[in-house]
């Protein structure tokens, strides 16, 4: 789904089409506007389990701790999360199914 690798500086790059079946990756101009919706649900997920696990571990540190952990912990799964809530808009509201059998049929230009 994505043109390279998830730890790569162009980690959100996407073709236009499914090299496979030759589905649009984005159905209509804007479409993942709507998995910034998807990104802060992860990203809450983020801060919840990084100030738990603060909280338990360093026996509640001072603030600044709280900001930094959650910190780096957001900017080290941003590639994960911008892929992921993209996959998630995609199959939720995109109309899209997966498809095991076509993922494994070799594709040919007259498919």
């Amino acid at each position: 789904m994505f043109t390279t690798s998830a730890l790569s500086t162009g980690f959100a790059r996407m073709p236009a089409q499914c090299p496979v079946c030759g589905l649009a990756y984005e159905p209509e101009p804007g479409f993942y506007w709507g998995a910034m919706f998807v990104s802060y649900g992860f990203s809450v997920a983020c801060f919840a389990i990084g100030g738990v696990t603060a909280y338990y571990l360093f026996d509640d540190p001072p603030t600044w701790v709280y900001i930094l952990l959650v910190t780096l912990l957001v900017l080290v799964t941003t590639p994960l999360v911008v892929r992921y809530s993209r996959a998630i808009m995609l199959y939720m509201f995109g109309g899209i199914k997966y498809n095991p059998e076509a993922a494994e049929a070799p594709s040919s230009p007259h498919a």
